[in-house]
């Protein structure tokens, strides 16, 4: 038996109802295919352009990273002359600039061969599921000849 100053009795009127119970939540309906997000084919373009990067940095920043080496822990072979006093040293850093053109190189090259050709399928499946799902919707834009012709 409940008294009569229970607080959370519903006898009194300025006791504020109880609060409505939160709706159930939607059922979600499973699409006939994956979503593009989850798609295997993001996964290798990371996978390609990652090695890409990889691939264009280690080869720069390798070739200088040999170079500091060389010149910090063999300064006998970096001082030996290789062609008319000409030292290995010079050579070693005049040999970097064309390193780092294979650098730019072998990205573009990447770029072109595997990371692009990737990119633009994965960018016309995109537009294929967008007007998929605008169909869907119902929501499809209306061309520019009608709006001039509804007063």
């Amino acid at each position: 038996m409940s008294s009569p100053y229970d607080p959370y009795s519903p006898t009194y009127p300025w006791q504020p109802p109880d609060p409505p119970q939160p709706p159930p939540p939607p059922r979600h309906r499973t699409p006939d295919h994956p979503p593009l997000g989850h798609h295997s084919d993001l996964r290798i373009l990371r996978t390609a352009y990652r090695w890409q990067r990889r691939v264009a940095t280690l080869t720069a920043l390798g070739y200088f990273t040999l170079f500091l080496i060389l010149s910090a822990f063999a300064p006998g072979f970096m001082s030996s002359t290789v062609a008319d006093g000409l030292p290995a040293g010079l050579l070693l850093a005049l040999i970097q600039l064309p390193v780092t053109w294979l650098a730019i190189g072998l990205y573009e090259h990447t770029a072109r061969r595997y990371v692009d050709p990737l990119a633009d399928r994965i960018r016309k499946e995109a537009a294929v599921e967008a007007k998929r799902e605008s169909a869907k919707r119902g929501t499809g834009q209306r061309s520019t000849g009608q709006r001039g012709t509804e007063r």
